[in-house]
C-alpha cells in the first residue's frame, strides 16, 4: 500500500507535433532527459525536499538541456535573440514570482523565485528584471549562450517563410515550454513553467508561462498545474486557474478537472496545447489537443513513465 504521506512529480517538455524527434535517436535522448530529470526530483522529495524545491530544480535542468523551448535551448525572436519568460508558484500560501521578455538569464525560473522571495513583487520584465537578477547576484550569460545551431536554422526557416512557428494552422509545428508540478510528503503542491516562447515571435511578445492561472497555478486546497502550447490560446482562457477551480468548486480529482479544462480548450477556442496536473490527494493527470505531448511522471512515489 502507498504512504498518503508519499510524494508526486510531473515534468512536460512542450506539446506538438515535433517533426525534430522523428529520428529514434532525438526521440531517445529526449525520453532519456525527461527520465534523468525526474529522477533527480525523485531524490528531492524522497529527503523531505519540498515541491517548491523540487520545480524550481526540474526546470532548471530542463532550462539548461538544448533539446527543450527554454533557457538555453530557447528559440530566437525576430532580432535572433533568446527571450525568455517563466514562472513558479507555491501551493502552500499561493505566493508566485515570474519574469518576462527577459535574456541573458540561463535559468529564468531561477530568477522568478527570487522575485517572488526577495522582491514583493509577483512579476518583474526586460531589462528591470535582468537588473534585479544581478542584484541577487545570478550572472548574466553572453547571447551566444543560446545561440545554438538548431535555433539559428530554425529561424532562418521562419524568416525565410514570413511566418512564426505559432502558425495555428500547421500542427507539425512544437510548441515547446518546459513545466514541472510536484506534491511533496507533507501535502504542500507547487507548479514551475518557462519557455523561450515561439520562432520569430515579436520583439517584446509575452506568452502565457509568466502569468500565474494561464500558464500555471498552485494550491494546496485543489492541484497544481503547467500548461504548454499555444500561450494565446492558454491566455485567453486562463486554463490552468479553471482546472483548479474545477477541483475546488466541482470536487473533481486530477483526472476529471483535467478532462474538463481540455473540453473547454478545444470546445470554446479550438486552442492547441496541454497541461500537467496532480490533484491535492496525489493523483497525475494530463491532456493535450495536439498530436504529441512529451510528459513523464512519478505518481505517489511510484516508478518512473516518460511518454511523447
Amino acid at each position: 500500500m502507498i504512504s498518503t504521506r508519499s510524494y508526486s512529480l510531473m515534468v512536460h517538455g512542450g506539446a506538438g507535433a515535433f517533426e525534430n524527434l522523428r529520428a529514434p535517436e532525438c526521440e531517445a535522448e529526449t525520453i532519456e532527459s525527461i527520465r534523468r530529470i525526474l529522477e533527480d526530483g525523485r531524490e528531492i522529495l524522497q529527503r523531505g525536499g519540498s515541491a517548491l524545491q523540487a520545480v524550481e530544480a526540474c526546470a532548471s535542468l530542463l532550462e539548461d538541456d538544448p533539446l527543450f523551448n527554454a533557457g538555453r535551448g530557447s528559440v530566437l525572436n525576430e532580432q535572433g535573440r533568446a527571450e525568455m519568460d517563466a514562472a513558479i508558484m507555491d501551493g502552500r500560501d499561493l505566493s508566485a514570482g515570474s519574469v518576462a521578455a527577459i535574456g541573458e538569464i540561463a535559468n529564468p525560473v531561477q530568477l522568478a523565485r527570487r522575485v517572488m522571495s526577495e522582491s514583493g513583487h509577483v512579476m518583474l520584465i526586460g531589462e528591470g528584471a535582468v537588473r534585479f537578477a544581478a542584484q541577487c547576484g545570478i550572472p548574466r550569460v553572453p547571447d551566444a549562450y543560446f545561440l545554438i545551431p538548431e535555433r539559428i536554422e530554425q529561424l532562418k526557416e521562419a524568416q525565410k517563410k514570413l511566418q512564426t512557428l505559432s502558425d495555428k494552422k500547421n500542427d507539425g509545428h512544437e510548441f515547446g515550454t518546459i513545466g514541472c508540478v510536484a506534491r511533496d510528503i507533507e501535502g504542500n503542491l507547487a507548479a514551475a513553467t518557462s519557455t523561450g516562447g515561439i520562432v520569430n515571435k515579436l520583439s517584446g511578445r509575452v506568452g502565457d508561462s509568466p502569468l500565474i492561472g494561464a500558464g500555471l497555478h498552485a494550491d494546496n486546497e485543489t492541484c497544481a498545474a503547467s500548461a504548454t502550447g499555444h500561450g494565446e490560446d492558454f491566455m485567453r482562457t486562463v486554463l490552468c486557474k479553471m482546472i483548479s477551480d474545477y477541483v475546488y468548486l466541482k470536487g473533481m480529482d486530477a483526472h476529471q478537472a483535467t478532462a474538463a479544462g481540455i473540453d473547454f480548450l478545444t470546445r470554446r477556442i479550438c486552442g492547441q496545447g496541454g497541461v500537467i496536473v496532480i490533484d491535492h490527494a496525489g493523483n497525475c493527470a494530463s491532456g493535450f489537443t495536439t498530436r504529441k505531448m512529451i510528459q513523464g511522471w512519478i505518481e505517489r512515489g511510484a516508478g518512473t513513465i516518460v511518454r511523447i
